[in-house]
């Protein structure tokens, strides 16, 4: 049984071209006795200028040799002694000099001083070599042993016995490898022969567990320098070694948090958040690595700041993260998404309950972990089993809530857990807390956003007797946010529908807030009839409205909302689609035989941003029956893979089948899609269109004329009687008086009638004044402006909207009596 165990660091010997130090030996009275290349590289002097002459007389400068003087009396009475000294090179500048003194016992009991002395200099000037130096600052023990060519230790001071437990006595005279026999001792003999024969300073590190801490390894730093002697040859070898456990194990874990800032984090899934802790800290930390969340975690609840003691047990757990270094062998107690409950009386459920960890250097099961043994004696034979010997238990924990548990455990790694192992620990643990509360924060945010959208998206949408419509909306993935997409279809007087699609600037609850006012802005805009591209300059006004309205209420400079828009209007009567765009991609046509095209459409200006200079401009085209509008969002064609042609042509692909029902093609596109997530949502409107058939249409020039209210009405109730609506003839009757009677009365020119039997009754009557009628409440001894307020009691709706070279006055009635539509 040795004092200490090796093990080598490979790849860890290394030479010194430029010395840190400077290495001299000197007898008791001051004489130096050996002398090194450092040293001659340092001060200038050579071996066979320095052996044999006075410390002092060769190194300090006139007026300092009084204080040399004193500095020796200081090492005679201390056993040593280390500070800043002015040394004077051999062409007589001054050199600054971190100067350490360490004393020397020898097998006579006589004494030497060992001399090492550092350039302020170079120390200050970044060229570090690293532990040697960085102990010489620190005042750090060095343990020193010289020995002569055969190898043989011949000088040691105190500090070596406490860094390998051999005593002085059993040191003299013998080898290395005699006192501490090993393969680390061999190769360290190796180091100090190739040192005797080439001169150049060396460096040897290893790892140790020396007998003061057998449960903990450390990491030794042996830098081994040549003496000379007075003709300049090798006369033995000076080792100095340095704990530099505490140094390497800072930069350990200094890689560690530095990897940890890429590898925890890297999305906003809480689940593969806890999975990437795990896998960070094995083998890094630990031999084994579970993280458990609070089971409402994974569904974006935080949970309570008093956790677990609302009823005196611990809230259930679901296991996030797995990682072992034995993970193919080792049988561990649950698997990734498995449900876990804590045992009330175990220290799991004590982290919990408190929020502080929990170290377990030496693991008991029983004295530790008894309640859970004797509650799963079956998955507590699988921790057996697994050797685990040392186990700290760290809380995630996130603005006073406890979202979770990170447990670590070593098996291979003989070395227990100590308290700088759980600094690490709670550090990583931390950081893995912090990606969790961001992600939980935006789940909550995007749950909010997402419930917002879809609640002010139409959740059902009808095209009458004009279209049939289907549509589809993905919102973004995680990582993007929600956005502002929207869409709707309104069906308008006349039997026409209006078919709505825009996108709001951004992401998150302001994007589809903003997005419900737009939605509700076009209906409230569609209802008065209005052409598109009126309808878009009314809504252009309205953004620009919100955005003062922002801007007057904040203090900071307000983020300007930005929309786009596409509006058209379908007439199943003459199958003409009326179309505006502001900024929006432009829609996609698919005739009846599958052929896709895209209508000359001007792009406008987006809405809300200023630019509307130039008024939006409208385009209509003709549409054969069956024939299928596309509208959609950019985040279906646009992609940072591809330009926008290949977008667009990928769906009209996907259209260009004729047979395929609107839910069918709708799917298709979707699955079009590149399988990653997508950064902004996808909105895809589907609109076929209908005709009505000419028997479904009835319509008459009429004179201006009062006479004309007279044949109005005739001809109304024939055509009601043709189509078995005889229980409308009375109310159409009076309808059609009062609105013939009133273009006849404001009118300069000769009106029409019109009837339109399609989901509704629709009749419409059309002058030459541009003026559009305005209901009023008559008085009771008014004789005229009862006339619309009868029109509106007996109509379902009615209305007006602009016409060419006039208006059209329209009141709609249900087919079927209110009780038989009941």
């Amino acid at each position: 049984m040795t004092n200490i165990d090796h093990m080598p660091l490979a790849g860890q010997v290394r030479a010194r071209e430029t010395p840190d130090a400077a290495i001299a030996i000197v007898d008791a009275i001051g004489t130096v006795v050996g002398w090194t290349q450092a040293a001659e590289q340092l001060v200038g002097y050579s071996a066979r200028e320095v052996v044999g002459r006075s410390a002092a007389q060769v190194l300090a400068s006139a007026e300092d040799g009084v204080r040399a003087s004193v500095h020796g009396e200081q090492c005679r009475a201390r056993g040593g002694w280390s500070g800043p000294v002015a040394v004077r090179h051999r062409d007589g500048h001054v050199l600054k000099m971190t100067l350490r003194v360490s004393l020397l016992r020898g097998q006579d009991a006589g004494t030497r001083w060992l001399v090492s002395v550092t350039d302020i200099g170079t120390l200050s000037s970044g060229t570090a070599h690293g532990p040697l130096r960085e102990s010489l600052l620190a005042h750090t023990p060095i343990g020193i042993v010289v020995r002569d060519p055969q190898l043989r230790c011949t000088w040691v001071n105190d500090a070596m016995e406490l860094y390998d437990g051999v005593p002085r006595d059993r040191r003299f005279g013998s080898r290395l490898k005699d006192s501490l026999p090993g393969f680390e001792a061999e190769a360290l003999e190796v180091v100090m022969q190739q040192v005797l024969e080439s001169g150049t300073t060396m460096v040897h590190e290893y790892r140790a567990w020396p007998p003061t801490a057998r449960r903990r390894e450390h990491v030794f730093s042996a830098s081994f320098f040549c003496l000379q002697d007075a003709e300049g040859e090798p006369m033995g070898v000076c080792s100095m070694s340095v704990d530099v456990t505490s140094n390497r194990r800072a930069r350990e874990r200094l890689a560690i948090l530095s990897e940890a800032s890429t590898r925890i984090g890297s999305t906003l899934d809480v689940m593969q958040t806890g999975q990437e802790l795990a896998d960070l800290t094995v083998p890094l930390l630990a031999d084994h690595a579970l993280v458990d969340l609070v089971e409402s975690v994974p569904f974006a609840l935080e949970p309570s700041a008093r956790t677990g003691t609302g009823n005196g047990r611990p809230p259930a757990l679901r296991r996030a993260g797995l990682a072992s270094v034995e993970l193919g062998v080792l049988e561990l107690p649950w698997v990734r998404e498995e449900l876990i409950h804590v045992h009330p009386a175990s220290p799991f459920a004590d982290v919990l309950r408190t929020g502080r960890s929990h170290l377990v250097p030496v693991l008991d099961m029983e004295a530790h972990l008894g309640p859970w043994v004797h509650h799963d004696p079956a998955r507590a034979q699988n921790v057996r089993d697994s050797g685990v010997h040392s186990l700290m238990v760290v809380p995630i924990r996130a603005r006073r809530c406890v979202l979770g548990l990170a447990l670590f455990g070593r098996s291979s790694e003989q070395a227990p857990f100590q308290e700088d192992d759980l600094l690490l620990a709670e550090e990583l643990v931390t950081r893995a807390a912090l990606s969790l509360d961001n992600a939980l924060r935006y789940a909550r945010e995007r749950s909010a956003a997402l419930t917002l959208q879809r609640d002010l998206l139409p959740h059902r949408v009808r095209g009458g007797g004009a279209v049939e419509v289907a549509s589809r909306y993905v919102p973004a993935d995680m990582d993007h946010g929600v956005g502002g997409d929207w869409f709707d279809v309104i069906e308008l007087s006349g039997a026409r529908v209006a078919l709505v699609v825009g996108d709001v600037v951004g992401h998150g609850i302001k994007a589809a807030a903003t997005m419900g006012r737009l939605r509700t802005a076009v209906r409230t805009l569609a209802d008065l009839d209005l052409p598109p591209d009126e309808l878009l300059a009314h809504l252009d006004d309205t953004v620009r409205r919100l955005n003062d309205e922002d801007a007057d209420v904040s203090d900071e400079v307000p983020e300007v909302v930005g929309a786009t828009c596409l509006y058209a209007v379908y007439d199943p009567v003459t199958r003409r689609c009326t179309i505006a765009r502001a900024g929006h991609p432009p829609p996609l046509i698919v005739d009846p035989r599958g052929r896709v095209t895209i209508p000359d459409l001007p792009a406008g200006t987006p809405l809300g941003l200023g630019l509307g200079l130039v008024p939006f401009e409208a385009v209509e085209v003709q549409l054969p029956e069956g024939s299928m509008l596309a509208l959609y969002s950019d985040g279906l064609v646009e992609s940072r893979d591809h330009d926008l042609d290949v977008g667009m042509n990928r769906l009209g692909a996907a259209l260009a089948h004729p047979g395929s029902s609107l839910h069918e093609l709708c799917s298709q596109v979707i699955e079009t899609l590149p399988t990653q997530a997508q950064p902004d949502d996808v909105t895809l409107l589907l609109a076929r269109t209908r005709a009505l058939d000419p028997t479904q249409i009835a319509s008459w020039e009429l004179p201006n004329e009062p006479a004309a209210v007279c044949t109005a009405r005739h001809l109304a109730t024939r055509q009601l009687r043709e189509w078995g609506l005889e229980h409308l003839v009375s109310p159409v009757e009076q309808i059609i008086s009062e609105l013939v009677t009133n273009a006849i009365h404001h009118g300069d020119g000769p009106s029409r009638l019109r009837l339109i039997q399609h989901q509704v009754l629709t009749c419409e009557v059309f002058d030459t004044n541009t003026g559009h009628p305005r209901p009023r409440h008559p008085r009771t001894l008014d004789e005229n402006g009862r006339g619309l307020y009868l029109v509106a009691q007996l109509s379902r709706r009615w209305g007006s909207r602009s016409a060419t070279d006039g208006k059209v006055v329209w009141a709609e009635q249900d087919l079927l009596p209110k009780a038989l539509a009941r």
